[in-house]
C-alpha cells in the first residue's frame, strides 16, 4: 500500500515542501530502501522509526519497504524527517485509519527510541511555507509549536511522543491547536531591557556619536585605552535603536529559527539583536557556509548590531569577507548545485586599543610600544573595510569625579525617542527608494541631491580637509554623518555647526594620527 505524508526542508532562510511516499510490498525480499538524495542522518532514520514504533506496542513491516522524498533531485539533511516517515510507514501498514488524511498536514519531528518527540530546526519558515501550500495544519515538536504558531492562518499542534499525534489521526479532537498572541506579546517584550544608558557615568561625548550612529544607520569604531567603556557603551546601543517592525522581527526570527538559535517555547524575537563574535573566529562562522549551509554571525545580526572587540585582532581574511555584505547587505553561499542567500543588514560597531599596549595618546599612561608599531597595528585594518565605517569615535578615561557622581544620566528611553524621529525624517526623505531607509545608505547620486551645503558650510569643510589632511574617503562620510546630525536637530538643511561635529568624528583618517 502506498500513503503520502509531508515534511519540508530548509533552504537558507526559506522552506521546500518535501513529499514523504512510503510504499510496503509484499512482493520481493524484505528490505529497506530510502531513496531521493538522504544523508546520513535521514538513512540512519529507519533505526530510530522502527524501535519508537516497537516500543508503542505497533508493528514494523518485514517486507518490502521504500520511502521516497521528493523531488528526488534536491539533498535531503537532518533527523526532522523521523516523524513523516513513521507515520508514513504506520498508514501504508494500517495501524493508522484513514490515511488519506495525512496528506492534509505537514508533519515534522525528531523521534528518540522510546517514542518521544524532539526539537527541529527552522519551524518557522516550515510554517509560512505550509500555510502558503494551503495544508491544513502542521505538526512539530511542542517545544517548536508557539515559534511555528506565530503564523496566522494555519492551526499547528505541538506533539510531545509519537502517541500524540497516532491518536490525532484516530480523533483530531484529541489535541488543540497552539494559540499565540503574536502582536500583544511582541509589543510587550520590545522595551523591556536590562540595561540602559543612564548606567554609563560620564562619556556623554560617546552617547552622542552612538546617537548618531542609532540615528542614520551608521557603522561606528570606538578607539580608546583598556577600561575606558568601549564595550558597555556598545552592548547598550540596541537600547536606543528603533523597534523592531513586525515583519523585521518575522525575518530576524527566521534567521534564528534556521540555525537553531530560538530557546525553546520561543516567540517572535522582540529586540534587535546583538552579537559579539570571539576575535578567533573562521570566515564561515562569520559570514555563514559550511557542508549545508547555516547562517553566520553578519545574518544572526540582521536588523541588528555587529559587535566586534579588538578589531586588529581578527583575522584579516576574516575582515574581509564582510567588505560586500556590508554593502549588498546579503550574503551569498555558493555551492555546486545551489546558491543560498542569507539577509545582512547589521550595524557594524567595532572597538579597538589605539596599540599593542593600548596606552597611545593617553592623558595619564606613557605608551610602552617601540616606534613605528602603532601604525603597524593600524595597518591590520583595510583601507576598504575602513572605509564602511562613517564613525571613528576617541574613547577617553572616565575621571574619578564622574564616576562618584550620584548625578542621574540621560535614560535610553529619551534618547530613542529622538533616534525614532530622526528616523521617521528619513523614511519619509527616502520613501521612493526601495531598500534605502537610513542615510548611511545613501548612493554617491543620492548625496549630491540630498546633501547640499553653504558656502560658508562648504568653506569649513574645504579648510578641514585642508588642515587635518583628511583623506578623499572622509568627504562623503562627513556629508552623509552631518545629514543625520541636522535630522537629529529637526533641521532640513546642513548648517555649519553639523558639518562641525560630524568632522570631529574622522580621527582614523587624519594624517599623522598615528604618530
Amino acid at each position: 500500500m502506498l500513503v503520502k505524508t509531508y515534511g519540508s526542508a530548509v533552504y537558507g532562510v526559506e522552506a521546500i515542501t518535501i513529499t514523504i511516499e512510503v510504499n510496503v510490498n509484499n512482493q520481493g525480499q524484505p528490505n529497506v530502501f530510502i531513496v531521493g538524495l538522504p544523508d546520513s542522518a535521514v538513512k540512519e532514520s529507519i533505526q530510530r522509526v522502527e524501535s519508537a514504533i516497537k516500543s508503542n506496542k505497533y508493528y514494523m513491516p518485514r517486507t518490502k519497504l521504500t520511502i521516497n522524498l521528493a523531488p528526488a533531485d534536491i539533498k535531503k539533511t537532518g533527523s526532522a524527517f523521523d516523524l513523516p516517515i513513521a507515520i508514513g510507514t504506520l498508514g501504508a501498514t494500517d495501524q493508522i485509519p484513514n490515511p488519506e488524511k495525512l496528506g492534509e498536514y505537514v508533519i515534522m519531528g525528531e523521534l528518540s527510541l522510546d517514542g518521544t518527540v524532539r526539537p527541529i530546526k527552522g519551524a518557522l519558515p516550515i510554517a509560512i511555507q505550509a500555510r502558503k501550500e494551503k495544508f491544513k495544519g502542521l505538526i512539530v515538536p511542542v517545544q517548536n509549536a508557539r515559534e511555528a504558531a506565530m503564523v496566522n492562518n494555519l492551526d499547528v499542534f505541538g506533539v510531545a511522543h509519537i502517541n500524540d499525534i497516532i491518536n490525532f489521526f484516530k480523533d483530531e479532537q484529541s489535541l488543540q491547536p497552539t494559540v499565540v498572541n503574536t502582536r500583544e506579546e511582541f509589543s510587550f517584550a520590545q522595551s523591556d531591557f536590562e540595561i540602559d544608558f543612564c548606567d554609563v557615568k560620564g562619556q556623554e561625548n560617546i552617547k552622542r556619536a552612538l546617537e548618531i550612529a542609532a540615528a542614520g544607520g551608521h557603522n561606528a569604531i570606538l578607539i580608546g585605552p583598556p577600561g575606558a567603556g568601549k564595550t558597555m557603551l556598545a552592548k547598550r546601543l540596541p537600547t536606543i535603536l528603533p523597534p523592531l517592525t513586525l515583519q523585521e522581527a518575522l525575518e530576524t526570527t527566521k534567521i534564528h529559527s534556521v540555525a537553531g538559535k530560538l530557546p525553546e517555547n520561543a516567540t517572535l524575537i522582540s529586540k534587535r539583536p546583538y552579537r559579539s563574535p570571539h576575535h578567533t573566529i573562521s570566515d564561515v562562522a562569520l559570514v555563514g557556509g559550511g557542508g549545508s549551509p547555516q547562517p553566520g554571525e553578519i545574518s544572526l545580526a540582521h536588523n541588528g548590531v555587529l559587535f566586534l572587540d579588538e578589531l586588529p585582532e581578527f583575522k584579516r581574511t576574516v575582515l574581509e569577507v564582510m567588505r560586500q555584505p556590508m554593502e549588498e547587505r546579503k550574503v551569498t553561499i555558493s555551492r555546486a548545485k545551489v546558491a543560498l542567500d542569507f539577509p545582512a543588514s547589521f550595524m557594524l560597531i567595532a572597538s579597538m586599543n589605539p596599540c599593542p599596549c593600548g596606552y597611545f595618546n593617553h592623558p595619564e599612561r606613557n605608551c610602552t610600544c617601540p616606534p613605528g608599531t602603532v601604525q603597524k597595528y593600524l595597518n591590520k585594518i583595510s583601507g576598504p573595510l575602513l572605509d564602511r565605517i562613517d564613525l571613528h569615535v576617541e574613547v577617553t578615561p572616565v575621571a574619578f569625579n564622574e564616576l562618584s557622581s550620584t548625578q542621574k544620566f540621560e535614560k535610553s528611553e529619551s534618547i530613542r525617542a529622538r533616534v525614532i524621529q530622526a528616523r521617521e525624517i528619513q523614511a519619509e526623505r527616502y520613501k521612493n527608494n526601495e531598500g534605502v531607509y537610513a542615510n548611511a545608505q545613501m548612493s554617491s547620486k543620492m548625496l549630491k541631491e540630498i546633501c547640499i551645503i553653504d558656502a560658508a558650510a562648504q568653506n569649513l569643510l574645504k579648510t578641514a580637509m585642508e588642515k587635518l589632511n583628511l583623506s578623499a574617503r572622509a568627504y562623503d562620510r562627513i556629508l552623509k554623518v552631518s545629514r543625520t546630525v541636522a535630522d537629529l536637530g529637526g533641521s532640513s538643511d546642513i548648517k555649519s555647526e553639523h558639518l562641525a561635529e560630524a568632522i570631529q568624528y574622522r580621527s582614523l583618517d587624519r594624517e599623522g594620527w598615528a604618530g
